[in-house]
């Protein structure tokens, strides 16, 4: 008797404008070339793109299912429909949105025999652990760590910088919100003076 094929664990990580669902986007439509079944999901809560769509930032598109971010809804979606049976692999983009909950899923998936995808911001704006997306990267078989381009200097960026004052830690956006930093103009907290230093080169290029 065959042993059945083991499942794999990826996941693809880094700060914003890294490339991350691109480089989720690009895997599932390899695995779509190859044959194999794709299921793909990404939260409610990021719709600044696409609606039925994981979306990246140079506008590349892949179909997804839009769940609520937490485990039992994408639980619901996968057992409860059947659709687990006719899946090889799942992707999810996000991921740091979603809860705890989500990794013995993951892990879950996994021993079905299913590779399973995974896309997210490691940090927090103030470089801190993001939701589930570190102690995925543990148990990853393969974890792709994306770096930006620092807008300030140019150099590699592994850090996104909010731009403003607000603390909440979910605030979703893109450009004129966020930018990619490095080590060196990495500022996780910002006082009045910084926020409206931080503004200016965007209020002068417009100029």
């Amino acid at each position: 008797m065959t042993a059945p094929t083991p499942g794999r664990l990826e996941v693809i990580t880094g700060p914003m404008f890294s490339g991350k669902s691109e480089e989720l986007i690009r895997r599932l439509k390899r695995a779509r070339i190859a044959r194999q079944r794709v299921a793909c999901f990404k939260p409610d809560i990021d719709l600044r793109y696409h609606r039925t769509a994981i979306a990246s930032h140079s506008e590349q598109t892949h179909d997804a299912a839009v769940v609520t971010p937490t485990s039992d809804r994408l639980r619901e979606d996968l057992f409860a429909t059947g659709k687990i049976h006719e899946v090889d692999v799942i992707g999810l983009d996000e991921t740091q949105f979603f809860d705890q909950d989500v990794i013995p899923l993951a892990l879950e998936l996994v021993h079905l025999g299913k590779r399973v995808i995974l896309a997210g911001l490691d940090t927090t704006f103030a470089n801190e652990p993001f939701g589930p997306v570190p102690n995925l990267m543990a148990l990853a078989d393969e974890v792709t760590k994306l770096s930006a381009v620092c807008m300030v200097c140019g150099q590699p960026a592994i850090h996104t910088q909010r731009l403003g004052q607000s603390q909440e830690l979910v605030v979703v956006g893109a450009a004129g919100l966020y930018e990619a930093r490095c080590r060196a103009h990495f500022h996780p907290y910002l006082d009045e003076h910084q926020s409206e230093q931080l503004e200016l080169p965007a209020v002068n290029a417009q100029v």
